[in-house]
């Protein structure tokens, strides 16, 4: 399993990769909201300060996982970019006249 934080810092390493890997191309896409749904077990930490952990799991691991229940969560992510002044970024390419 891997915490729910990590799959997100994934994601973004893959939508930068991405934009990167179509710099210069014809054809580009917006990147507008990202819609994760994932399998997630809840964990609460006995220790002095009890944090709360969100792993995810495998697909299809519905039920009881150890002393965990999992659930299903829905997250929608809106990238923006610092260095577009918070816009959402475009996969490829350098502006053009009225792109957002």
């Amino acid at each position: 399993m891997i915490e729910l934080a990590e799959m997100i810092e994934e994601l973004r390493r893959e939508l930068t990769a991405a934009r990167t890997a179509a710099a210069g191309e014809d054809l580009y896409f917006e990147v507008g909201p990202v819609e994760l749904e994932a399998a997630v077990a809840v964990e609460r930490s006995a220790t002095a300060g009890g944090r709360i952990r969100f792993w995810v799991v495998e697909a299809g691991a519905d039920g009881r996982l150890a002393d965990s229940v999992t659930h299903r969560v829905k997250l929608t992510l809106d990238p923006r970019t610092r260095s577009g002044g918070g816009r959402a970024p475009w996969v490829s390419g350098a502006e053009e006249e009225r792109e957002r």
